[in-house]
């Protein structure tokens, strides 16, 4: 559900009469997210969309989907070439990219070496694709110091 909101702080009077500001809300999951920096409703509608994929892509997983049987999604291959992953932060290809590292990484016990081999990248690749969204990051870790393991930086 998107919800049209007013943007607080500063901005003038058109920031104070216009809703441009995005409230969004993924209903199965309760997911709440908010935009409101920019001056139009469709801009702000864009990034609020992008910050929910962001964030369910963290904090959803899909064992199955990450199952060492599978192979990597056609998206992850056309995004890989070799061992390289390339893809800015705010490309839209990253939520879906985060969605099935994560997948992959629970269901090798958080284990970014099995992983990254299973996904046909190298284990910094890997990494560095979870560090273009902190919170997938410190998911990960969160998961890794339960278990008595060492976070990655």
């Amino acid at each position: 559900m998107i919800r049209r909101v007013r943007g607080s702080g500063p901005g003038g009077q058109r920031r104070n009469k216009v809703e441009t500001g995005a409230h969004l809300t993924h209903r199965p999951t309760g997911q709440i997210v908010e935009a409101t920096e920019r001056r139009s409703f469709e801009d702000n509608r864009k990034i609020g969309l992008h910050r929910l994929r962001l964030a369910l892509a963290v904090r959803h997983r899909e064992p199955a989907a990450g199952s060492p049987t599978r192979a990597p999604t056609d998206l992850w291959r056309r995004r890989t070439g070799g061992p390289r992953l390339a893809v800015a932060a705010e490309h839209e290809d990253v939520p879906a990219l985060l969605a099935e590292a994560l997948d992959r990484l629970a269901a090798c016990d958080d284990d970014p070496v099995a992983a990254a081999e299973q996904l046909g990248v190298t284990r910094t690749r890997l990494v560095r694709l979870l560090q273009l969204h902190p919170p997938a990051l410190a998911a990960l870790n969160a998961r890794r110091v339960a278990r008595g393991e060492r976070p990655l930086r």
